[in-house]
């Protein structure tokens, strides 16, 4: 049988989803729901027209662009679990750098506030791999207290300088010239798909036929091995976060580019937290996160119709969201703690 391991993952994930959606068709009983008719209006109200699948595409993009961060950080050994504060930054960088410099001609002034939203991730994003590589800290805590700080600076931003009036914490609208067009009419599906597209088709290229990317993946299988091999082991380290923390980013300034025009507070519920479950559940690998995004834009985009046809609240969906992270991310999370702590000693 060809790559066993391959399909051994692939069957865990998929057992794990339907473990999860039974679980949660118990929950809906209890309630005196019918979970085929409950699942039934979630899958029309996702699926069921143009209009919807264009939305729960929409839906998707972002949970796929830190699904992406992970994965490419994951691949290299370290746990980007600061994908929240990175894309909050890129989103808060690419608004100023569009409010700032508004006077450019439009493609221009695209490239520019695109270009500095990416860069403001990877800066975020280079900060725990900096000090895992010159002071073997936990990437984990760094990513974490930076998530803090990324996302209190943005709402400091947010509610005062940058405000505009009145009561919504926000900043004045982009150029409508670099605003993101739509791909379907009626719809929130814009061109940030395209950027999704072309992110993950270099992301593949990037860590499967390079040989850049075979070195960074072998670190991530082991580092002691790679540096007895003269692979510079922190420099890959650094680079894995560099690039992660940028795709990160992404999430945040296409949402900012193809929905809101500008950058509000909360526009993000947790975005970069789930994109870890996404990750995981999609093997790291860009065809298996892009498929998870698109599931989680499934249960997202159902769970209005589902509520609506039904007593069952659109809560059940983020129920089964987190069975499906607890099933898989919580053992594959615990197996990554073991093999870092492995490779240390």
């Amino acid at each position: 049988m060809k790559n066993p391991k391959n399909i051994s993952e692939l069957v865990k994930s998929l057992a794990a989803i339907l473990l999860a959606l039974v679980i949660g068709a118990c929950f809906i009983l209890i309630s005196g729901e019918s979970p085929l008719i409950a699942y039934g209006a979630l899958i029309e109200g996702a699926l069921g027209s143009p209009q919807a699948l264009a939305n729960t595409v929409s839906k998707s993009i972002p949970l796929a662009f830190t699904g992406l961060a992970v994965a490419l950080g994951s691949r290299c050994g370290m746990l980007n679990i600061g994908a929240e504060g990175q894309l909050h930054a890129g989103a808060m960088a690419s608004v100023l750098f569009a409010l700032w410099f508004s006077f450019l001609p439009a493609p221009l002034l695209m490239a520019v506030s695109i270009t500095a939203g990416i860069g403001a991730g990877m800066l975020v994003g280079c900060v725990p791999g900096i000090f895992k590589a010159k002071f073997n800290t936990s990437e984990v805590i760094v990513a974490i207290m930076l998530n803090y700080i990324c996302t209190l600076f943005t709402s400091w931003l947010v509610n005062g300088p940058y405000k505009v009036e009145g009561s919504t914490a926000q900043t004045e609208l982009i150029p409508e010239s670099i605003w993101f067009g739509r791909l379907l009419p009626r719809t929130q599906l814009t061109y940030a798909l395209l950027l999704l597209i072309l992110t993950a088709v270099l992301m593949y290229i990037f860590l499967w036929k390079t040989s850049a990317g075979f070195k960074l993946r072998a670190v991530g299988a082991n580092p002691n091995a790679s540096r007895t091999a003269g692979i510079k082991v922190n420099m890959y380290l650094i680079t894995s976060m560099l690039l992660s923390g940028g795709i990160a980013a992404l999430a945040g300034v296409t949402e900012v580019f193809g929905k809101y025009h500008r950058f509000i507070e909360g526009f993000s519920p947790s975005f970069g937290f789930t994109g870890i479950a996404v990750a995981i559940l999609g093997r790291n690998h860009p065809a298996g996160v892009m498929l998870t995004a698109f599931l989680f834009g499934i249960m997202d985009m159902g769970s209005l119709r589902m509520s609506r046809e039904t007593m069952v609240s659109t809560n059940m969906v983020t129920v089964v969201q987190s069975l499906v992270i607890l099933f898989v991310a919580a053992p594959e999370l615990i197996k990554w703690q073991k093999q870092s702590r492995a490779k240390q000693h």
